[in-house]
């Protein structure tokens, strides 16, 4: 009697685990039909990617020509200044050395010293140089980045392309030359910055 119980009770189990096994299954089925039909409401053809080229936009760009061109002259201005502090060090030390052998040894740490914080003066200029150099350019390209981004929502104010990327080699394996819209982004951001003059 006990081993027709077990075999009974094991027979039971085994219908119990396969109906349970039937019941995952088939309500996996419906949850991922009910996810396939949940993405399927988009309607077809509403994600949309467009890119512009930028290497046309860094050559093409009349306010990223003027940017370039600006901050350009101002590192040549600061340059300039640099250049003029060096050369006026390098005349004092070219001094020094002609005309060491002849001064007291007093005169000579002095004039050391002098140099000494001459160059220090130089170093501390060219580290802010650089930093203003930085700083400015940073600006000025987020002003420019900016700028294409207010254009950008403007010329995709009905909301025809989900995302428009900036190409770069290297950043984008594969486009399709039908998505490109730099000469039409070129053309309004050009315009746009002839408005603005």
């Amino acid at each position: 009697m006990n081993r027709n119980f077990l075999l009974a009770f094991n027979v039971v189990l085994l219908i119990l685990v396969g109906i349970l096994f039937y019941l995952h299954f088939s309500s996996a089925k419906k949850t991922d039909t009910a996810a396939v039909s949940v993405h399927d409401t988009a309607p077809a053809g509403s994600f949309r990617i467009a890119y512009f080229d930028m290497d046309s936009i860094e050559r093409n760009y009349a306010y990223l020509k003027d940017v370039k061109n600006e901050l350009k002259s101002k590192e040549n201005e600061l340059n300039g200044q640099l250049n003029t502090m060096k050369n006026r060090y390098m005349s004092k030390v070219t001094k020094f050395q002609q005309e060491a052998q002849t001064m007291t040894q007093e005169k000579q740490s002095a004039m050391q010293q002098d140099l000494m914080q001459e160059q220090k003066v130089i170093q501390n200029k060219e580290q802010a140089v650089n930093g203003e150099l930085q700083d400015e350019s940073f600006k000025k390209m987020q002003d420019v980045n900016r700028t294409i981004e207010d254009f950008l929502k403007e010329y995709n104010k009905n909301k025809e392309y989900a995302y428009i990327l900036g190409y770069q080699t290297g950043t984008i394996y594969y486009k399709d030359t039908r998505y490109d819209i730099t000469s039409a982004v070129l053309k309004g951001l050009n315009e746009r910055y002839k408005s603005k003059k």
